[in-house]
C-alpha cells in the first residue's frame, strides 16, 4: 500500500511541475518583433527548461504545441477580458449581488477551461520529454517550492 501512495506522490509532483511550467509558458506570451520572448534557452519552458538540454527538435515541437494552444485559447482569454471590462465598479456606491455573482461564476467557468487546456498542453509537452528531462523538471519544481519564486525584477 505504501508503494501506491509513493507513486501517487511522485505523479502529483510531476503534475505540479508541469502546471508550474505551463503558467510560465502562458505568461511569456507570443514572441515579439525584436526577437525576444517565446522559446529561448529553456525551449519555451522558461527557467524550468533551461537545464533540460532540449534538442532543437524538442524546442520546435514545444513551440508548435504552445502556438496551437495559444490560438485555441485566444477566445477564452478574450471572453475573460470582456467579462473583466464589463464588471460593475464595486466602489460606485451601488452593489448588485446577483450581477457580481453571475460575473464571478462566468469567470470561474472560463478559468476551469483554461486550467484544463493548460493541463492538456503540458501533457503533450511532457510526452516529448525524456524520462531524464522529466526528472530534472520535477527536481526544479521541488527546488522552487523550497525557495519560493524569485523576487520580481524591475
Amino acid at each position: 500500500m505504501k508503494s501506491g501512495w509513493k507513486k501517487l506522490g511522485v505523479s502529483m509532483a510531476m503534475i505540479g511541475a508541469l502546471l508550474i511550467a505551463a503558467s510560465v509558458v502562458f505568461s511569456q506570451g507570443p514572441p515579439r518583433g525584436d526577437g525576444r520572448g517565446g522559446p529561448g534557452p529553456g525551449g519555451g519552458l522558461g527557467p524550468f527548461g533551461r537545464d533540460l538540454n532540449l534538442t532543437a527538435e524538442q524546442q520546435a515541437q514545444i513551440k508548435k504545441i504552445q502556438d496551437s494552444f495559444r490560438e485555441a485559447d485566444k477566445s477564452l482569454f478574450d471572453q475573460m477580458r470582456t467579462l473583466r471590462d464589463s464588471e460593475p465598479d464595486p466602489m460606485s456606491g451601488s452593489f448588485d449581488e446577483p450581477t457580481v455573482r453571475a460575473a464571478a461564476e462566468a469567470r470561474a467557468k472560463l478559468q476551469i477551461e483554461l486550467e484544463v487546456s493548460r493541463a492538456k498542453m503540458m501533457s503533450q509537452i511532457a510526452s516529448i520529454l525524456t524520462t531524464e528531462q522529466k526528472a530534472q523538471l520535477a527536481a526544479r519544481r521541488k527546488q522552487f517550492e523550497r525557495q519560493g519564486p524569485p523576487p520580481d525584477r524591475p
